[in-house]
């Protein structure tokens, strides 16, 4: 684990994009998480509240945010639309001491891409953050690989890998990062059947942390925005007890 750290502390160190904004009230949390990050080579941003992290959001363009679900002046819910809406690609995830599923739900549903339940250790803290950061380096270096658009499939669907966007009979479907990634790659595999846990190593680079539910939850916005009934899913289905399969059958 130190040398993986190591890594990506030395990747961090040089490239001016990996900033990660910390946002908490708590001053106590704010010093160890910053430590951590520090330690671990990134560019840290701090804020006290809500309002200061937008200003610094729309000024220093972070690749990760780290919000606390509760705070005063303005919640880590509102926070984190507020950042979805400036942008889309931000990864974001929610720092809470609320362990109530609902809670977690709540935040995932505003538009963060993971969570983490306090106290929480500085190694899966960092490990996270890794994790967010290798996905952003991946797209980046697919993105900068010239591809020719890719023709309807018969699902109806375009998923254009360079440009990562997605069109649904000619109309472009607004999918966050998460949600491009969990589609391009159950796309991809069609018929195959994935479990939580494979999702969450494939898509969020967790071997060892995460939580399953966060899976149901971004797929099931996904469904919101792609099927024409969510509630009985065309491309995105469930198989009971084992996981989740893209169906390629007009």
């Amino acid at each position: 684990m130190t040398e993986k750290t190591n890594s990506n502390a030395e990747s961090a160190n040089t490239a001016i994009a990996d900033k990660v904004l910390v946002v908490d009230d708590e001053s106590d949390i704010r010093v160890l998480v910053e430590y951590h990050l520090k330690r671990a080579g990134y560019n840290v941003l701090v804020a006290e509240g809500g309002k200061q992290a937008i200003e610094i959001a729309r000024k220093e363009n972070p690749v990760v945010a780290l919000l606390d679900r509760m705070m005063p002046e303005m919640d880590g819910v509102e926070v984190c639309r507020q950042l979805r809406q400036i942008n889309p690609s931000m990864f974001i995830m929610m720092l809470t001491a609320l362990d109530t599923e609902d809670q977690k739900i709540l935040g995932l549903e505003a538009g963060a891409d993971d969570y983490v339940t306090k106290p929480f250790s500085g190694r899966e803290l960092v490990a996270r953050v890794n994790a967010m950061m290798r996905r952003n380096k991946i797209q980046a270096e697919i993105i900068s690989v010239p591809k020719a658009t890719e023709a309807p499939s018969q699902t109806g669907l375009i998923i254009d890998s360079e440009r990562r966007q997605v069109w649904k009979n000619g109309q472009e479907l607004d999918l966050t990062k998460l949600e491009f990634d969990l589609l391009k790659y159950l796309h991809d595999h069609p018929g195959l059947v994935f479990s939580r846990d494979q999702l969450l190593e494939q898509i969020w680079n967790y071997d060892y942390f995460g939580d399953g539910r966060v899976v149901d939850v971004h797929l099931a916005r996904l469904r919101k925005k792609l099927e024409e009934d969510p509630s009985n899913p065309r491309y995105v289905q469930t198989i009971r007890g084992v996981g989740y399969k893209f169906s390629n059958k007009p």
